[in-house]
């Protein structure tokens, strides 16, 4: 009883495409994938926050590189 059947759901959207119309749920869905790929991109970076760090041959980390070194 507590759960939502497929029936239901499938109600809840019908309502939902007369209320707001197919083209503005499709700006918003455009919208939302905009910012979630935005959001990838921002994460992602291209790496000029992250120290470099250097290493030996055995892959042993040396020296830390620090951006605010003088």
């Amino acid at each position: 009883m507590g759960s939502l059947s497929i029936w239901h759901w499938l109600i809840v959207l019908a309502i939902v495409v007369i209320v707001f119309g197919t083209k503005k749920l499709g700006n918003v869905g455009k919208d939302l994938g905009s910012a979630v790929r935005g959001f990838k991109e921002g994460i992602k970076g291209d790496g000029e926050d992250v120290p470099k760090a250097k290493t030996d041959e055995t892959g042993k980390v040396i020296e830390v590189a620090d951006k605010d070194k003088r």
